[in-house]
């Protein structure tokens, strides 16, 4: 049995993929973005050991998250699911669009805070990551301004910076299996009743990686689709530009990802 964490688990593809891992045995945490979420995620998802409660916006929050993890515990495998899609500039405490907070700098910071660290981390990507700009700079949209601001170049930017840093730390920690993955276009909140992928699919690759069995035991840095490796951008394989993005976030968040 696996002890695993879900952040993102309220609902969608998080929720699906805890209740599956649930089923086969496992310890299930969830995580739910305020009290309201966090009721209708175990009602949902009644089997879960714990939800905590925090809004990845907030960097204080996201810091407490990590707190309250390690208090529950070693992690074997821990599920970046959390995300926002498309919307408006939605300003943070520190001026930041919240979905870079959300989907690029909370998975950061719990990385570099979760202790022990997690057997297994898991980075959900997209396929729109094609369009995100690898040069790494102006995250947070300082210099671009809200006005400047561009919500479905935000997305693909921050799904590229999650193949980044799933690669970036397989490579600063090679006894940890850290891989991404792009779950399709399936029938959630987020994804729409017109998508038309398979959401069985992208629940057994969230499920498989978790658990790091199947064609991924073993396997680190790779990108999956389906339960498949695929290939991403031809930039996400720069070790450089891994590299910058590692200390962009370090500047960004205080923060450092600790060498093995």
């Amino acid at each position: 049995m696996a002890k695993i964490l879900i952040t993102g688990s309220s609902d969608g593809l998080g929720s699906l993929s805890a209740r599956a891992l649930i089923k086969q045995g496992h310890s299930v945490v969830i995580h739910a973005r305020n009290e309201q979420r966090a009721k209708d995620a175990q009602q949902a998802c009644s089997g879960a050991e714990a939800c905590l409660v925090a809004d990845l916006a907030d960097i204080s929050q996201t810091q407490r998250l990590a707190a309250e993890a390690n208090a529950l515990g070693s992690f074997d495998a821990v599920v970046h699911n959390a995300g926002l899609y498309t919307g408006p500039y939605r300003r943070t405490k520190e001026g930041w669009p919240s979905i870079v907070a959300v989907n690029t700098v909370s998975p950061y910071i719990l990385s570099c805070l979760l202790n022990p660290r997690p057997k297994r981390l898991v980075f959900v990507s997209s396929g729109l990551h094609n369009g995100g700009d690898a040069s790494c700079e102006d995250l947070t949209w300082s210099k671009r301004g809200e006005t400047e601001f561009r919500e479905h170049q935000a997305y693909a930017d921050t799904k590229l910076h999650n193949i980044l840093l799933a690669k970036a730390i397989a490579r600063r920690w090679p006894h940890v299996q850290s891989n991404s993955l792009d779950p399709g276009w399936v029938p959630t909140k987020m994804g729409g009743s017109s998508a038309s992928g398979d959401i069985n699919a992208a629940v057994d690759t969230y499920v498989m990686l978790a658990q790091g069995n199947g064609t991924s035991k073993g396997v680190t840095g790779k990108y999956w689709f389906r339960c498949r490796e695929t290939s991403p951008k031809k930039a996400a394989e720069d070790e450089a530009v891994q590299q910058k993005l590692l200390k962009e976030l370090e500047v960004i968040t205080g923060l450092q990802l600790p060498h093995e």
